[in-house]
């Protein structure tokens, strides 16, 4: 397949080209066009020039417009899918679900919109809050989920009159070029556009006057680059960054029925998700019985090719990360008991098998740090008060969740958390009617619900005297 960028309305070659690797097999696949800086700019100039237009629309027709390319993606379903599991390794299938959620997405905000909020009302005077959008936005996005979190950040934004570029990771640039080749017979020119990079790109986005809106998701310490970039022109930004999400265990809670749940929200898409359970807090009595279910479990893994039918657990999506999670997993072996995996899985690709760890000390690694991987450190504790202390002690703040079978009592542990998102009894539940976004150096700004909608406005209050 020849892939191309769409700049201006017009899908172009880049100025070079990006090898993209399979990671279930370690080789190169597929060119991906690598734009330059030149390219960039002829983006953003056209992404200024239709954006008065496309602002003007109206929410009904930019909906209208967004219920079409949701129509136009399912057509292309399938190829989306097989795209996704090549460039990023995650079961066909769960590649299939992250297709239809970027469809759902697209669908859902076709049907929104931002109302004015009376503020005050008298005979006297009259108070209005609205809302107007910014402009240009860049949405720059990870590895994990190159589709989806690329709607979650472009329906918002296009709904509410914004125009977009689109920097995928120079990794799994290829569901995003697909996304714009659909794009091209659906949307007005300049609306949406793709760039791809070899991650150079960024800085020119994040500190270009001509861009309104950086909304990033990714590492950290990226995160603080991208905040560093935007300083100087003050644009607004989101940031959705790394979590050290916690799953806390209550004594009341039934090991049986919670077991296969916490062992999903560790290691779908092989444990690469920003809000993935990376940490559990179980009593001490306990910790036999879940460590034995999840080693099971973990053992009964389908591990392979996203491609062949029936893998449960594809690859990690890069030599550089599962490097890393080689790395955890070894101090991990030295400081504590590995139950199950421990070790990458020989042959061709970047596969690690799902590794269960007991007995680390508090101030490992794999406790402290975001591993994004199928690695899931279980840590005893004596005390709920001192349990919940440790789920704080963490400089990030996206998500946890607490499990019981008294879901009050799991409220009331819940208000004690400090991160964007507790769940009681259920992990990786995100309706889009429902914003999320970190708290500590897990991010700044929301997606999704209507707040993920204002992100991408600027509110304007109009104060008017009626006499």
């Amino acid at each position: 397949m020849d892939y191309q960028l769409l700049i201006g309305g017009t899908l172009v070659p880049g100025a070079s080209t990006l090898e993209v690797v399979n990671p279930a097999t370690g080789r190169v696949f597929a060119q991906a066009p690598r734009a330059d800086e030149a390219q960039a700019e002829q983006a953003i100039a056209a992404a200024r020039r239709a954006f008065p237009v496309w602002a003007a629309l109206g929410y009904a027709e930019r909906g209208a417009f967004l219920e079409r390319l949701a129509a136009a993606i399912e057509v292309r379903a399938e190829d989306f899918a097989r795209i996704l599991t090549l460039e990023q390794g995650k079961p066909l299938d769960q590649a299939r679900g992250e297709v239809a959620a970027s469809v759902s997405a697209f669908a859902y905000y076709a049907q929104q919109q931002l109302e004015p909020r009376v503020l005050r009302e008298t005979a006297q005077e009259r108070i209005v809050e609205q809302r107007y959008p910014l402009g240009v936005v860049a949405a720059i996005t990870p590895w994990n989920y190159p589709l989806l979190l690329l709607a979650v950040k472009m329906a918002p934004a296009l709904v509410t009159g914004n125009v977009l570029i689109a920097k995928p990771a120079p990794s799994t640039p290829l569901a995003t070029l697909l996304l714009g080749e659909v794009a091209a017979s659906v949307l007005p020119a300049g609306v949406f556009q793709t760039l791809t990079d070899a991650n150079d790109l960024g800085a020119l986005l994040s500190r270009h006057p001509g861009v309104a809106h950086v909304s990033f998701t990714g590492s950290t310490p990226t995160g603080r680059k991208v905040l560093a970039s935007a300083a100087d022109t003050l644009k607004r930004f989101t940031l959705e960054l790394g979590g050290n999400d916690a799953a806390l265990v209550l004594d009341d809670a039934d090991i049986a029925t919670i077991a296969p749940h916490i062992y999903s929200g560790a290691t779908t898409n092989s444990g690469q998700v920003c809000l993935a359970i990376k940490r559990v807090y179980v009593p001490r009595g306990k910790v036999d019985a879940l460590c034995d279910a999840l080693a099971e479990l973990a053992r009964a893994a389908v591990i392979g090719d996203g491609m062949v039918q029936g893998t449960t657990i594809g690859p990690i999506q890069n030599r550089t990360q599962f490097e890393k999670v080689q790395a955890y997993i070894a101090e991990a072996r030295e400081q504590g008991t590995i139950v199950a995996g421990g070790a990458p899985v020989p042959g061709e690709g970047f596969f690690i098998a799902p590794t269960i760890v007991r007995d680390l000390p508090d101030d490992a690694r794999l406790v402290r740090e975001e591993q994004f991987g199928p690695v899931l450190p279980v840590q005893a504790y004596d005390d709920l008060d001192a349990a919940v202390a440790q789920v704080n002690a963490s400089e990030y703040g996206l998500a946890a969740s607490i499990w019981t079978g008294d879901a009050e009592r799991g409220l009331a542990v819940a208000s004690r958390v400090e991160c964007g998102t507790v769940w009681v009894n259920r992990h990786l539940d995100l309706p889009w009617d429902v914003p999320f976004g970190g708290a500590k150096q897990s991010g700044i700004g929301r997606q999704q619900g209507v707040e993920g909608m204002e992100d991408f406005t600027q509110p304007r209050i109009v104060n008017m005297a009626l006499v």
